[in-house]
């Protein structure tokens, strides 16, 4: 079977320790061209996995070889390169958070549909072992009803791993758009909605910029969640955790209490309303940590998707619910109202 011709737009951090690696690891794929603004590096990816460089992403996305992208750029331009690559006839696996405004979300899935192309949201906490296994749980009634839930996501901020460091777009509004809400944030909020198995109708927040000076984006947020049902809970998302990540997920239920990523060695800690713990070592969860990246199985959900012709697991429509409770949180926090979403 001949491979599937991929193209990387955007060859910093997630290019280089997620979706380069994961792709060379994939035996049904050829990277065969990279794309980055900086002359430089794009010369340095396009030599070390034997692809063609480009500076434009036009450029890159004429080339008729070229028959899936992955879109790893500032997420100011997450919307305009993924819209334009699903217009040349191209696949996409774009970076969360997939767009700056539920309006551009929707065009973007628009262009999918209009295009017969897949659309692919990188949201890789779905499919960490942990929460698929809180999910089963929950959805097989062995949780009972679910009465609260807190998920936190923060660690010291983007400058220790991001490509420009101090100075990367991470921390500049009018290329990030979004701080640690958008960068951290919308992972659990996806990851919230899933394992949860419902729509969030309502959201209060405080998003704050309080740890970063060189940052005209927010580094550290709280926000209130409730579900449709009525399930209430918290999610925290913060760049300034000087120590240690954090990563972890408690949902309370009725029967029990599931811990996720609570524990260094248990991923999954089950505490039961009887006292029985049961203690699941299934894997660590991805970390931009030395070592930390192995498989966060987002490139090869994409590529299954592509090749068997199946739905993505995270498509565009999924990657617009996640987002739009993000943007929630910014309007909760500059109008000091709960919002509706």
């Amino acid at each position: 079977m001949s491979k599937l011709k991929i193209g990387v737009i955007g060859c910093g951090s997630i290019a280089q320790h997620r979706h380069l690696p994961e792709y060379a690891n994939n035996e049904n794929v050829e990277v065969v061209a990279v794309c980055d603004i900086v002359e430089e590096r794009a010369w340095k990816m396009a030599d070390a996995v034997g692809a063609k460089a480009y500076t434009n992403h036009k450029e890159l996305l004429a080339n008729a070889e070229v028959e899936a992208v992955s879109v790893c750029t500032p997420n100011y331009l997450h919307a305009p390169i993924s819209i334009d690559a699903l217009n040349a006839g191209k696949h996409v696996l774009c970076e969360k958070p997939m767009a700056t405004s539920s309006e551009e979300a929707q065009s973007m899935i628009d262009a999918a549909a209009k295009n017969g192309k897949k659309l692919m949201i990188a949201h890789n906490q779905r499919f960490v072992p942990s929460h698929q296994k809180a999910k089963q749980l929950i959805e097989s009634g062995e949780v009972g009803k679910i009465y609260s839930f807190r998920s936190a996501f923060g660690h010291g901020g983007p400058e220790g791993w991001s490509a420009a460091g101090k100075d990367s777009w991470f921390f500049k509004k009018d290329e990030a758009f979004i701080g640690a809400m958008g960068d951290l944030g919308v992972h659990k909020t996806d990851l919230l909605r899933y394992i949860l198995g419902e729509e969030f109708a309502e959201v209060g927040a405080f998003v704050e910029t309080s740890a970063k000076e060189n940052a005209d984006v927010d580094d550290t947020a709280v926000c209130v969640l409730k579900t449709e049902s009525g399930t209430i809970g918290t999610l925290a998302a913060s760049w300034s955790y000087v120590s240690k990540e954090d990563n972890s997920t408690i949902i309370y239920g009725e029967k029990a209490i599931l811990r996720l990523e609570d524990d260094p060695v248990n991923s999954l800690i089950v505490q039961y309303v009887t006292g029985e713990v049961v203690k699941y070592e299934l894997g660590g969860i991805q970390t931009n940590d030395d070592g930390g990246q192995t498989n966060s199985r987002v490139i090869d959900q994409f590529v299954h998707s592509i090749l068997h012709n199946a739905e993505p697991p995270v498509p565009g429509e999924e990657g617009k619910k996640s987002l739009e409770v993000v943007l929630s949180a910014l309007e909760s926090s500059e109008t000091k109202r709960i919002v509706k979403l």
